[in-house]
């Protein structure tokens, strides 16, 4: 069968790769239909994501169809069905999964990068590790596993309704923040240096917006705060001036959450840490009560959908695809991949 490739930095082509075994014990073969292209998989393409090997397959946005079941799958679980999948895994022992925080587990694997993702037509899978989501096309079913890291980042930062949240990003993952946080109820500000991103983050929740390349962000976040400054910062971009801000634009007592790897190193003016008593939390992959969470939220029909999917290819098209995303990664927020029959 067919599958993209990244064969190493700058290079992606698709490649014949064999096609799995039968499932074993627990395990579902699934039918890939729709799968997504992740940030993640732009860094790899770039030689800037340190937990990849080369050559690998991305994806692990993934929408698809079982086509068959292993021995000791419950019958919950039927071939033909639609579903969605957590690409994570998790160990069971270390220290975060003794603590039920099993999406940052020490060994953690996800498809697609620490090991070969979903972009081809059919891979196994735990059956453990599935989601149906009636009435969710197979689009909206691949845009889940990317919304619930917002969500997860929005639930680190224990957002609430008395909350004024601030969004630094909107970006898929960002997006996915400005939702999480708006669905709890909070003021939503979005920042961003992209007007028509910062018009999606509108249409997912922001009560207000600011363009950060055209107005002052400590101004317009004084002035939106009465001079407090925002209860949660949550920041999606991974720049350090940007992990910067956070820290010293969130209020006494405020909270901040990191989502991205800084792509440098950061030197902070540590005295707000102690002077605010600040709460700083990193936010990474999502748990199950997330996928959840999201699956839900896309299913009241109220995110836009069709805005943030920038792109449609075919398997392909795709490494054209993420080589244009890497050229001008402005006109992108999310490429999602088509499995034809015949990959």
């Amino acid at each position: 069968m067919k599958a993209v490739c990244i064969t190493e930095p700058e290079q992606c082509r698709l490649m014949d790769v064999s096609e799995p075994p039968a499932p074993g014990k627990g395990e579902v073969l699934l039918h890939v239909r729709q799968v997504g292209f992740c940030g993640s998989d732009l860094t790899t393409f770039r030689g800037l994501n340190p937990l990849v090997t080369y050559p690998r397959i991305p994806g692990h946005e993934i929408g698809a169809t079982i086509a068959a079941l292993g021995p000791e799958v419950p019958d919950v679980w039927r071939e033909g069905m639609d579903v969605l999948v957590s690409p994570y895994t998790s160990c069971g022992e270390c220290s975060a999964c003794r603590r039920g925080r099993v999406n940052t587990c020490r060994h953690n694997q996800t498809l697609g990068v620490q090991r070969d993702g979903a972009m081809t037509a059919y891979i196994r899978v735990p059956y453990a590790k599935l989601f149906t989501a009636p009435g969710l096309s197979l689009a909206e079913m691949a845009m889940v596993e990317p919304l619930t890291v917002g969500f997860h980042a929005a639930a680190r930062g224990k957002i609430g309704p008395v909350d004024t949240a601030v969004i630094i990003g909107c970006g898929a993952i960002g997006l996915g923040a400005v939702a999480g946080a708006a669905a709890r109820g909070a003021r939503v500000v979005a920042v961003d240096i992209d007007h028509a991103k910062l018009e999606l983050a509108r249409r997912c929740g922001a009560a207000d917006t600011i363009h950060s390349g055209e107005s002052s962000l400590h101004e317009r976040l004084q002035e939106l705060t009465g001079g407090e400054g925002p209860d949660v910062m949550i920041e999606a971009v991974g720049h350090p001036a940007t992990f910067r801000a956070c820290v010293e634009e969130v209020c006494f007592a405020g909270r901040v959450v990191y989502i991205g790897y800084a792509k440098a190193p950061v030197e902070y003016e540590t005295k707000f840490f102690v002077m605010k008593e600040l709460d700083i939390r990193g936010s990474r992959n999502a748990l199950a009560e997330d996928f959840r969470a999201v699956i839900d939220y896309l299913g009241r029909k109220t995110f836009p959908m069709q805005a943030v999917l920038t792109r449609e290819v075919s398997l392909e098209e795709a490494p054209a695809a993420l080589e244009a995303w890497s050229r001008d990664p402005s006109k992108i927020t999310k490429i999602q991949v088509r499995i034809d029959e015949s990959a």
